[in-house]
């Protein structure tokens, strides 16, 4: 008889308690700022972020394109006491390996995937890695799904063609995936556009669009390279030309967060963006102060 390719299918523990979080209520999710393969660095952003937010999201990175693997490190957050949401793309490895991901990422209770294409490797810090491209990101949302996760995905708003990226979600959500991070599109009007949009269409998975964490200048000049940026008229300027830059990021990123919160369909904030090198940890503690003033607000 032929062994079985993908082995048994074992969901995610992580998974199901994400699922019954976000049934309970709007969540908080973090950027990661950790070092890459520096497993004291992740411990210590970790620490500071453990217990004001629900999940961290660690993904992908231009400048640093060797990371430990995502299950590996999603079982190193989850012994430093913190959710992971764990950021999979397409681009460096093949279908093989993604499904051995899929089964690492169970067993360390990922409490969610988030599936990208990935950018080609031209861009970031190994163009001289081969892309692999095996799958793309509709068809990993499924890969993932099929194993038991709890899938999110991303859409752009802004990024053309525009009037098609509703429809391109929903073909996301029919392949698997429950959640959309909507990325910097504007402000709360236009991302309530496209949730409205979505949702004609007959889109129905769960929205966390992306709040932009700016507490320096080096912050703020990691967000102003981010893809197809938008962010809210004059959020920016009125962040990095305050006496307190740091205090006005803060500020400026709970009230967008609750603004986003209250539009119909959303059931989270993305604390989005990075630090300067050097200040991961104190980047996420200023993350920490965000998400619990959000919590806070948000608690009965």
């Amino acid at each position: 008889m032929a062994a079985d390719p993908t082995g048994a299918v074992v969901a995610s523990a992580g998974a199901v308690r994400m699922r019954d979080r976000i049934a309970a209520g709007p969540i908080v999710v973090a950027d990661f700022p950790a070092r890459a393969l520096d497993a004291g660095s992740l411990r210590d952003c970790a620490l500071a972020l453990a217990g004001s937010v629900d999940a961290v999201l660690a993904g992908d990175s231009g400048t640093a394109r060797v990371q430990y693997p995502p299950s590996y490190r999603a079982m190193l957050l989850r012994e430093a006491g913190i959710a992971p949401w764990m950021g999979v793309n397409a681009r460096d490895r093949n279908r093989v390996a993604l499904e051995a991901e899929a089964a690492g990422l169970a067993h360390a209770q990922t409490a969610g995937v988030h599936c990208v294409t990935g950018d080609h490797t031209l861009i970031g810090s190994r163009p001289d890695a081969a892309p692999v491209f095996d799958l793309d990101s509709t068809q990993l949302a499924a890969l993932m799904s099929e194993r038991g996760h709890l899938v999110s995905v991303a859409e752009s708003p802004l990024s053309p063609p525009t009037h098609a990226r509703p429809a391109r979600l929903l073909e996301k959500q029919r392949a698997g995936a429950q959640i959309c991070f909507v990325n910097h599109a504007g402000g709360v009007g236009p991302v309530q556009q496209f949730i409205a949009r979505a949702q004609e269409l007959g889109v129905t998975m769960g929205f966390i669009p992306c709040v932009p964490v700016i507490v320096d200048r080096a912050s703020a000049d990691l967000i102003r390279g981010f893809t197809s940026l938008s962010l809210p008229e004059g959020y920016l300027e009125g962040i990095t030309e305050s006496a307190d830059v740091q205090g006005a990021g803060v500020r400026a990123a709970v009230a967008l967060s609750l603004a986003f919160l209250a539009i119909p369909g959303v059931v989270g904030a993305d604390l989005s963006g990075g630090p300067g090198a050097g200040r991961e940890v104190e980047f996420a503690e200023a993350e920490a102060h965000i998400g619990a003033a959000v919590r806070g607000a948000l608690a009965p």
